[in-house]
């Protein structure tokens, strides 16, 4: 039995065709597989989605499992079929948690920012324009509560009937988040904090290219590396605090919202892009939290 499986996806197990992004992939996890087995554990790189074997490990991390929104059934079947026969990196509670963005919500309750958010319900007959008119929303961001790399996000600068064609469209499948569109992620970008054992591990801000709104890079967007200031560290540090249970490593991303202030935008738990390719030290250092956990 190995100690630890490295979860990916089937398409990035052994791709044929490699491009800039797939070598990324590669890359981060092979520099986490690295570390582990320079701490003395013995690992492999499996795909979740491709006959997976729990009883063949005693943990597994997820790494690069980025379709898992795109197979949400199989994935809930998969996190529970498992769970009792192999221990999650994060843990599977954490993950459930993690998986509905109703947690920016929660996390909303527990005193931090975030940008002004209304959730709507699956099938919910919900007027879209009537709700942001009484508000005074000119421009809003929509998404489904469960989605990952800007999946069904739209950016809608005219709230009109097309606009809720395509908001009704989404809430007879998904429950949705409608968000107050924060002008200054055009700018400013977003910043993530990468945190490993409660504490700061290294950052990266995020700028969409001309033209979008979306920060990945997968949309063209570019990735530097940042020194993030001390009141970011702090609100970093007080996402961490306002959750209902330790983590071992999570990604913090921050916007300046439009009263210009620090806001959350995402909480990643399950299975973040870290930049280990940016600062490789921060490679040893997730391995290291990791295997202070497994023993």
């Amino acid at each position: 039995m190995q100690d630890i499986a490295i979860l990916t996806e089937k398409r990035y197990l052994n791709p044929d065709k490699r491009d800039w992004y797939v070598n990324n992939i590669l890359t981060e996890d092979n520099l986490v597989q690295s570390e582990l087995e320079g701490l003395g554990l013995k690992c492999a790189r499996v795909a979740w989605d491709n006959n997976f074997n729990p009883t063949k490990f005693r943990f597994a991390i997820f790494r690069t499992t980025w379709n898992y929104f795109e197979k949400l059934e199989d994935f809930i079947h998969f996190l529970k079929t498992c769970k009792d026969q192999i221990s999650f990196i994060n843990p599977y509670h954490q993950i459930i948690w993690s998986l509905d963005k109703k947690y920016l919500l929660f996390l909303n309750n527990s005193g931090i920012n975030i940008p002004r958010t209304r959730l709507v319900k699956r099938g919910e007959c919900f007027d879209l324009l009537k709700f942001c008119d009484a508000r005074g929303w000119g421009e809003i961001v929509i998404k489904p509560c469960i989605s990952a790399a800007a999946w069904n996000t739209h950016y809608i600068q005219k709230i009109d009937s097309t606009a809720q064609v395509l908001f009704d469209s989404l809430t007879k499948e998904h429950d949705m988040l409608i968000q107050l569109f924060q002008k200054n992620i055009l700018t400013s970008g977003e910043i993530s904090i990468m945190m490993i054992g409660g504490e700061c591990s290294h950052a990266v801000l995020k700028k969409a290219k001309h033209g979008d709104f979306r920060v990945q890079d997968d949309f063209g967007g570019t990735v530097s590396a940042h020194e993030p200031s001390s009141l970011e560290l702090q609100f970093a540090k007080n996402v961490i605090k306002a959750l209902p249970f330790n983590t071992i490593y999570a990604r913090v991303d921050i916007i300046i919202d439009n009263d210009g202030l620090l806001a959350l935008s995402e909480l990643e738990l399950i299975e973040p892009e870290m930049w280990f390719r940016h600062k490789p030290l921060a490679a040893h250092n997730l391995a290291t939290a990791i295997k202070g956990f497994v023993e």
